[in-house]
């Protein structure tokens, strides 16, 4: 059963849509993609993200036990009063006692982390 990294490369694959287009308007750079093609689990976000530029639904692409594996996040609730701080969101996890598990995920929230830090940098600082 294809992982996945292997199910997000494939439905790339099939769009038609070139990488150097899709990591051009996410804002990474091809190695980054080419390593989540590898992961068991690939952050949510990220698979939103790819969807939203190949025009493609990925809920029916992954099995129930991948899609817990996802990095869902929680909905914020609207409250009355509106602030411009992005309030915290948390992720639902699964309880699993796999360590290896746990470390890759954990490890893809960590990369997703360092990426979104960079794309921070690059808005404040811009490309030099």
């Amino acid at each position: 059963m294809p992982h996945q990294g292997e199910i997000l490369q494939e439905a790339i694959k099939n769009s038609g849509i070139s990488i150097t287009r899709i990591v051009d308007e996410m804002g990474i750079t091809r190695p980054t993609i080419y390593r989540k093609f590898k992961e068991d689990t690939v952050d949510y976000n990220f698979v939103k993200k790819i969807g939203e530029i190949i025009n493609h639904d990925f809920s029916n692409d992954f099995t129930s036990v991948q899609q817990s594996a996802l990095s869902f996040v929680t909905p914020v609730q609207k409250s009355v009063v509106t602030s411009s701080v992005t309030p915290r969101v948390t992720s639902l996890q699964p309880a699993d006692s796999d360590p290896s598990k746990q470390l890759l995920i954990l490890q893809s929230k960590y990369i997703a982390l360092l990426e979104a830090y960079n794309e921070l940098l690059l808005k404040v600082y811009g490309p030099k």
